[in-house]
């Protein structure tokens, strides 16, 4: 059976990284979460590995995650930070990543930038043209419409850059009514090098724990048509789950639908995609 992998996780120290979103806001989880904390849920879920994600836009939080991943081989790979806007730091951050296989991605937080339209800031772009040239894929955190209606935008620009939108750009689950996030997704995966994740389907309502099965369907079987299996990717999203029932609630919660799909189907989203989107290191996830 091919390896189960979660390709959304945090870990983060506050004391170590500067976290300018985390708060009280966001209690029990504005302390230091490890690895080891969502390990017991991942084993029971029968997660075989993740790939660990960047939560601040600043090289400590990266460091943090390698050190995770020295420590843990269950840690497949690594979306780490570069300044996109700093095209020479950029290019260097990325040439010190060469030959480190667990170093498979880039994100920035562009949700917390005042712009809606950073992405299409000349140095920005100039950014994603760095890796675009060394094949490195670009994790998106779309929330607002117009970061969605930026996608085909970058696509045009960088037609040989993979892009993942993460959270599969935070659909109104709980709301009335879907527009115009079910058009303005469709188009965005128009680019077959567009992928989506099934990561923090939450309830955007006042209470994000407010969410089930049910209220996540629509939106998921929107994403299968669009994208396909061969497309989308499964994301457990811890610690921030942790607000949102936990590991364990979000996992039972995601898994009925995945186990409606088909057998290929189902190894795809949980854990081919992964495997291809990222390039991940087979070895290191036991495979010949």
């Amino acid at each position: 059976m091919y390896p189960i992998i979660d390709a959304h996780q945090h870990v983060w120290d506050p004391a170590r990284a500067a976290y300018p979103w985390l708060g009280p806001q966001h209690s029990p989880i504005d302390t230091r979460m490890t690895f080891e904390e969502v390990l017991p849920e991942l084993r029971a879920a029968g997660v075989d590995f993740t790939v660990q994600v960047q939560s601040s836009d600043n090289p400590e939080d990266t460091e943090l995650m390698r050190e995770s991943a020295a420590a843990h081989p269950e840690v497949a790979g690594i979306v780490g930070y570069a300044p996109l806007d700093d095209p020479g730091t950029a290019a260097a951050v990325v040439a010190s990543w060469a030959g480190d296989p667990l170093m498979v991605g880039v994100r920035t937080l562009i949700h917390e930038q005042p712009d809606p339209e950073w992405l299409l800031r000349p140095e920005v772009d100039e950014g994603l043209g760095i890796l675009e040239a060394a094949g490195l894929p670009f994790d998106v955190v779309a929330v607002l419409p117009r970061h969605l209606e930026i996608i085909p935008i970058v696509s045009e620009r960088h037609p040989g850059l993979r892009m993942v939108i993460d959270h599969l750009a935070k659909p109104p689950i709980g709301l009335d009514g879907d527009a115009p996030w079910a058009r303005l997704i469709a188009r965005a995966a128009e680019n077959p090098n567009v992928h989506g994740k099934v990561s923090g389907l939450y309830s955007a309502t006042e209470r994000m724990e407010d969410w089930s099965t049910d209220l996540i369907r629509p939106f998921f079987d929107h994403a299968l048509e669009i994208f396909g299996p061969t497309r989308l990717m499964y994301g457990g999203d811890w610690p921030i789950s942790v607000l949102a029932g936990g590991y364990t609630r979000v996992w039972n919660g995601l898994r009925p639908l995945f186990d409606e799909l088909g057998a290929t189907d189902r190894e795809q989203v949980l854990g081919r995609t992964a495997t291809s989107f990222y390039g991940l290191d087979r070895a290191r996830i036991g495979l010949s």
